[in-house]
């Protein structure tokens, strides 16, 4: 078994599931100034109480595997991006602590929206402009923290708050009713548009900033089979496009969406950032720090993988499993009576 291969494509898999799991969840947050009734933001609360804490295992899991299994990238990402990597923490901290508090205040719950909205929305930004900075070819050895700030790394930071947005709309299809629901769709649908854009300006920015990225997409005949990920990228916007204007449609009308209407989106929309990782993965492979170190480069020597190997193959499955049964179990509409937060 290649095992460096092995755990920088289990490192993409976990980094893949946060940006899922835990993206609506900031989501959510992201939202909230635009939901002003508390019985709204009540709602949206209790929307993710359930799965808020867990989706951020990935996060954890991530960390752990770059740490061990790419000791060198991990200390050149970590030394380098410092000060957005804590203003990520301190941001998803404030969020954990609202979660708590806003539940059992009375006179200071406004406060207590604020630091969930303003926690969700800096930790979504902070991974956008760490994202920008890996794919842009910011120099990360002489990097300060305002060398990070470009234009287009500002840019990726606002273009993933987009994304997490519509992801949250999704969810909040899949799991509010009435007029929360129509709004969500409302959302959206604008929300689809701005992904979209922002994805075309990412991937064409990257292309024409490496020669490298652009041989290996339009060099030679690559592009016949790289070709499904743009297609089926705007087919899925299409059709997220359409179901989310189906749920308004039958909302305005004073019907009951179809299931498949109100659960179809979350997946459409997952599928982009799926499609738009595998974009990614395709422009930088085999780099894990782009411009400096491959995964075999940064990889740990043998025998300390092989020491990991029992550890993931046995922890991997088991957190798989917990995931896939907290939201069987809390699967379905949330309801304004339900207890908890």
């Amino acid at each position: 078994m290649d095992l460096p291969l092995f755990y920088f494509l289990l490192l993409g898999f976990a980094i893949l599931m946060y940006v899922l799991l835990d993206g609506f969840d900031l989501g959510i947050g992201i939202l909230y100034p635009w939901f002003r009734d508390e019985a709204d933001k009540d709602q949206l609360m209790r929307s993710i109480s359930h799965v808020w804490d867990g989706n951020e295992t990935w996060l954890v899991f991530g960390g752990v595997i770059l740490f061990g299994a790419f000791p060198a990238a991990y200390a050149g990402l970590t030394s380098a991006l410092y000060a957005p990597i804590m203003l990520m923490l301190i941001g998803l901290i404030f969020r954990g602590v609202a979660f708590e508090y806003r539940f059992k205040s009375t006179t200071s719950k406004r406060w207590w929206n604020r630091a969930f909205a303003i926690g969700s929305t800096v930790a979504a930004f902070c991974q956008g402009l760490m994202l920008g900075v890996l794919i842009g070819g910011t120099p990360l050895v002489s990097a300060s923290p305002l060398d990070l700030l470009t234009p287009f790394t500002v840019f990726t930071g606002f273009a993933l708050l987009a994304g997490y947005a519509l992801l949250a709309c999704t969810y909040l299809v899949m799991k509010c009713r009435d007029e929360r629901q129509q709004r969500a769709a409302r959302y959206g649908r604008r929300l689809v548009w701005v992904l979209m854009v922002a994805m075309l300006v990412v991937s064409i920015a990257t292309a024409l900033g490496s020669d490298d990225i652009w041989q290996r997409w339009f060099g030679g005949w690559h592009f016949l089979w790289l070709w499904p990920l743009p297609l089926l990228s705007v087919l899925a916007a299409r059709l997220l496009y359409r179901d989310l204007g189906r749920v308004q449609r039958h909302l305005k009308a004073g019907a009951i969406p179809h299931s498949r209407h109100e659960d179809r989106p979350f997946w459409l929309a997952a599928s982009l950032f799926a499609l738009g990782f595998a974009g990614l993965l395709v422009s930088l492979f085999p780099a894990i720090v782009p411009g400096q170190l491959s995964y075999l480069q940064a990889a740990a020597p043998q025998a300390s993988l092989q020491f990991m190997l029992p550890g993931v193959l046995i922890f991997v499955p088991l957190i798989l499993a917990y995931t896939c049964w907290g939201y069987r179990i809390f699967a379905g509409k949330v309801e304004d009576f339900s207890e908890g937060y």
